[in-house]
């Protein structure tokens, strides 16, 4: 009886073994999210920005509204685009994510570790803003800009009306710019257009701003570009 009860045991030992090596060889699969990466993640490293120099801080108003804009997953997922990204819009590869990632990413982070990430990955935004931007700003105006290039990309921005209307002082002229970026795809997006006002408020230290659009001016595609 001991013999038969321990060859019975022997044998689930088995067949849970393989059936633990089955789920191991199993594909991992990774939800797909309606989020995109950052732009300025997802672009090439512009060469006429100096990596190498100290950036001027954004404000907690500003990390925060980054924070709110991007919103946290704490798990690997593909965002709209396909691309491998976790937390507040970190991108991992710009291919799907398949398991091989780095081993602190398989299993979930803490939104604390989100935002070491997001701190690091918005170092190319500031310094976007510090080289193109010809006038002074404060801080409010300088972290309302960081957060717009880090959504639509320093390319865009560096080639954008809202940075020529900044430069030529027209400092009320900013926030009709802002509204002009709020579409990807091809669709006005809503989460867009509240971002672009998120903006305009640290942009303008909260002071009433008119909405009327102004004639002329088009909505801007993020995944193309201002065509000037």
């Amino acid at each position: 009886m001991s013999h038969g009860y321990n060859l019975l045991s022997v044998s689930v030992l088995i067949l849970s073994l393989f059936v633990i090596a089955c789920e191991q060889q199993k594909p991992r699969s990774f939800p797909t999210l309606d989020k995109r990466a950052p732009g300025s993640l997802t672009e090439p490293v512009d060469r006429g920005v100096d990596m190498r120099v100290e950036v001027r801080e954004i404000t907690a108003a500003g990390l925060q509204l980054t924070k709110d804009s991007e919103g946290f997953v704490g798990e690997l997922y593909n965002d709209a685009a396909n691309y491998c990204t976790i937390a507040y819009g970190h991108l991992i590869k710009l291919a799907p994510c398949d398991g091989s990632e780095p081993a602190e990413f398989l299993h979930s982070i803490t939104e604390e570790r989100g935002t070491v990430l997001l701190v690091k990955d918005m170092r190319r935004s500031q310094l976007s803003v510090m080289d193109y931007v010809e006038v002074e700003l404060t801080d409010g105006q300088y972290t309302a800009l960081c957060d717009f290039v880090f959504n639509v990309g320093g390319g865009n921005f560096r080639n954008s009306t809202l940075l020529k209307v900044l430069n030529s002082n027209d400092f009320a002229g900013v926030p009709f710019q802002f509204r002009r970026w709020v579409k990807a795809g091809g669709r006005v997006l809503e989460g867009l257009k509240q971002r672009r006002e998120r903006e305009i408020a640290l942009f303008t230290e909260g002071l009433a701003v008119s909405r009327e659009f102004p004639r002329g001016e088009e909505t801007i595609d993020l995944e193309q570009g201002e065509r000037l």
